[in-house]
């Protein structure tokens, strides 16, 4: 919200300078992003008038120009702006002026022409970025006059960074309700209420939706004068507060939204075709946009329609078909209620952002409209001249919001703030916020007003009385607290550790947002999510994620674009499932591995990382919750990764995770042309662990046989160990797979697989007697389960 600070104090001019005013308004919660001065350093610019233009022979982008200063006498002047016309008034810094850039203006030789002064642009002035052309001053601009006379500067511009609840203080009276009750200075209404009708015109409307459009006020001003321009103090107010003039219609609704925060539209009457009827639009219908866009509306859009279809999207923007022009001379005001539940978003879905659905979708007061027309025809009449037909308020008063009382308890007022505050300088407070109160034996009721739709619960009362008393009054207290030792749990792993473990096996932690894309989340899910945001920021983060790689693979993207081969990264977070009514949240880790497997040495030549790397890592994460005999992994098939590469990872046969390579089809689409490989585990599920029971080790010698056998070529490795372990679990104590053949004599389809088997007993040496009976009993266990063949 930017605003000039003179403007504000028209309504409350409190005893505090710029810099005060500016440092008040952010402890009361209205962070101030700029004060930018205007016109300061002007002083010596006065408004002068070209009295005459011609080209400067040796310069064709240049003329030279005679400069009234109002004195009697004329000035030469070399300029290179394209706008400037005899006839013209314009401001003047004469020699030896200092204008606010620093440069101190001397008589000049331009191309061999002696210029004696400057006419000056926006930019030169310091009143603006335009600088392709000399300021145009309206033609009954006093020439001689001082400019900053002229246009009532000095002046600063306020922006403020003001939070979505606040919707009320998107206008300068607002900001100026909240300065009164911070200062205690009384605010006025700069301006009367009400305009008599001359004329008994009314242009009919019809509330067909009421449910949509509860209030719409409207009012015909006819006869207005198409020669009429803006004032110069209007003009200069909307310049301060970042918009340009338009026309006088235009510049007088934008005027009135700033100053009341209600946005207005105006329309041409004579092109208007039958009642005007506030309705939602009908898929698919099509309306061109004040600025020539077209655009095919949605059925959750509100559009202002009449007998020819719609002529305006409700709250975001007009239509181009009735639109005000420099011909117009009936106008059509303007000014409805549209309910923030039906606005939120809606503008975004057509990639727009205006200053009204910037206003509607944080809410407007539903009983400010009358006052607004009222002083938008004040202003056009004042202006433009014009005979007013009677203000018509079209209402269905049941589909309005209704704001209640809420009781504010002394107890709950001193519990949150720590400390007492006077009961008469909380009724001061809230008084001059705008909120009557009634002082009851253990608080007040506050009636909350229609303007305060933010007001909804006791602690918002709480926050308004701190922000207004000053938090920077309310005394520090240093809160004493025991703080025992925190018992340490043996069920799981903290994730702590994990991140540690991960950083220590060469990850980096990222953390990315918790909103995706639709088409990601399902891709990478393989459903669709219902936890749908109603008003996402973008259609990019318009889901809650189900899956934490979009993130990790968005970063690993962007890292790689910038010439970051070799990429290993890793986040714990939060996924969201189930529906709207029953939410479930999961905490995941997940982690991604891009590029080489060590970073370039010259100990070791490169090479690519690959399934069986990144498997290492996650099976060292599950390690320190249990033995690997508690994990395995079996094949899946995954939609967001390769055939073949891709494995659920069990745990006791629960599935709490999976792996594998990222499809190629994905990887393509990401730029990933070196392949991702990426996990994802549950981490309840993973780290949940028990306390350790300690197990005697053996003093008896180990025996080592090994055998290869032939077996289906899609058969796991996980499954050929299990069997083993099956079959002889007495005395194998591991198995280790220490080589994989296909080729020559191996058939097509099946593999070599040696295994080395561990033997050891507790009780008692081994002797090759019992090691053989329990290799026998391994590949007889083997033919059966697998059809294996020993390979001799």
């Amino acid at each position: 919200m930017k605003f000039s600070e003179k403007w504000l104090r028209e309504w409350v001019n409190p005893d505090l300078d710029s810099a005060e005013l500016a440092h008040r308004l952010t402890m009361i919660g209205h962070e101030v992003e700029s004060v930018e001065p205007q016109g300061v350093g002007i002083d010596a610019v006065v408004v002068a008038e070209v009295t005459a233009v011609q080209k400067h022979p040796d310069a064709d982008r240049l003329s030279i120009c005679q400069v009234s200063t109002g004195n009697g006498s004329t000035v030469e002047v070399v300029c290179g702006a394209p706008n400037v016309t005899a006839g013209m008034k314009s401001p003047f810094a004469p020699v030896g002026t200092t204008l606010p850039n620093g440069l101190k203006l001397g008589r000049a030789k331009i191309r061999g022409v002696v210029s004696n002064g400057m006419l000056c642009s926006a930019v030169e002035l310091g009143l603006g970025d335009e600088s392709d052309g000399i300021i145009e001053l309206h033609a009954e601009a006093p020439v001689g006059q001082s400019l900053s006379q002229y246009l009532d500067l000095p002046d600063h511009s306020i922006d403020l960074d003001l939070t979505p609840n606040r919707g009320d203080c998107f206008s300068v009276m607002g900001i100026a309700r909240d300065v009164s009750a911070m200062t205690s200075t009384a605010m006025k209404v700069p301006f009367t209420s009400s305009v008599a009708s001359s004329i008994e015109y009314e242009h009919p409307v019809d509330l067909v939706e009421p449910e949509h459009c509860p209030r719409f006020v409207a009012r015909v001003i006819r006869n207005i004068d198409l020669s009429a321009r803006s004032p110069v103090w209007l003009l200069e107010r909307l310049r301060r507060s970042g918009l340009r003039e338009i026309h006088p219609v235009v510049d007088i609704t934008n005027y009135v939204m700033l100053e009341l925060g209600q946005p207005l539209h105006a329309y041409d009457c004579a092109r208007l075709s039958g009642p005007i009827r506030p309705r939602l639009a009908k898929s698919g219908e099509k309306l061109t946009l004040l600025d020539g866009k077209e655009v095919e509306l949605l059925a959750n859009t509100i559009v202002v329609s009449d007998d020819s279809g719609a002529i305006g999207m409700a709250g975001i923007m007009g239509g181009l078909s009735t639109a005000v022009t420099e011909k117009t001379t009936d106008v059509f005001f303007e000014a409805a209620f549209w309910p923030p539940d039906h606005m939120a978003g809606r503008a975004r879905q057509y990639g727009l952002h205006t200053d009204a659905s910037l206003r509607f979708e944080r809410g407007v007061d539903p009983q400010l409209q009358v006052m607004a027309i009222e002083r938008a025809t004040d202003l056009l009449i004042k202006i433009s001249g014009g005979e007013a037909g009677p203000l018509v308020d079209h209402v269905q008063g049941q589909f309005l919001p209704v704001n209640g009382s809420l009781f504010l308890r002394k107890k709950r007022l001193k519990q949150v703030l720590g400390t007492a505050i006077d009961a008469d300088r909380v009724e001061q407070i809230l008084n001059g916020l705008g909120l009557a109160t009634e002082a009851e034996k253990d608080g007040w009721r506050v009636q909350i007003p229609s303007f305060r739709f933010d007001l909804d619960v006791e602690d918002a009362l709480v926050e308004e009385v701190a922000r207004i008393f000053g938090y920077d009054e309310i005394p520090e207290a240093t809160a004493v607290y025991a703080t025992p030792l925190a018992s340490a749990s043996e069920a799981e792993i903290d994730l702590d550790r994990v991140a540690n473990a991960l950083v220590a096996r060469d990850y980096q932690e990222i953390i990315s947002y918790s909103f995706i894309d639709e088409e990601s989340n399902t891709l990478f899910c393989g459903e669709q999510s219902e936890l749908l945001l109603s008003n996402p920021i973008s259609s990019e983060m318009s889901v809650m994620r189900g899956s934490i790689w979009p993130g990790l693979l968005a970063a690993a993207s962007a890292n790689i674009a910038r010439q970051q081969e070799r990429v290993r990264f890793f986040e714990i977070g939060k996924t969201f499932h189930g529906s709207l009514d029953v939410p479930v949240e999961t905490v995941r880790i997940a982690g991604l591995l891009v590029g080489d497997l060590l970073a370039e040495q010259w100990g070791r030549p490169a090479q690519a990382a690959d399934f069986f790397d990144i498997k290492s890592d996650v099976v060292a994460v599950l390690g320190m919750a249990a033995g690997e005999s508690e994990f395995g992994f079996s094949v899946v098939d995954h939609p967001a990764l390769q055939p073949g590469q891709a494995a659920n990872i069990l745990r006791q046969d629960e599935v709490i995770g999976v792996i594998g390579k990222l499809h190629p089809d994905i990887a393509r689409k990401m730029n990933l042309d070196k392949g991702a490989f990426l996990f994802e585990i549950d981490a309840e599920k993973s780290l949940a662990t028990s306390i350790p029971v300690a197990k005697t080790i053996s003093k008896y010698p180990t025996i080592r046989r090994d055998i290869a056998v032939v077996v289906a070529n899609d058969l796991p490795a996980a499954e050929l160990i299990s069997a083993v372990e099956v079959a002889a679990s007495e005395l194998v104590t591991s198995v280790r797979i220490f080589d994989v053949y296909r080729g020559p004599g191996i058939e097509a389809g099946r593999k070599s697989v040696a295994l080395g088997l561990i033997l050891q007993e507790t009780s008692r040496t081994l002797t090759d007697d019992d090691a053989d009976a329990a290799m026998a009993a391994v590949v007889q266990h083997l033919k059966q389960e697998f059809a294996a063949v020993l390979r001799e």
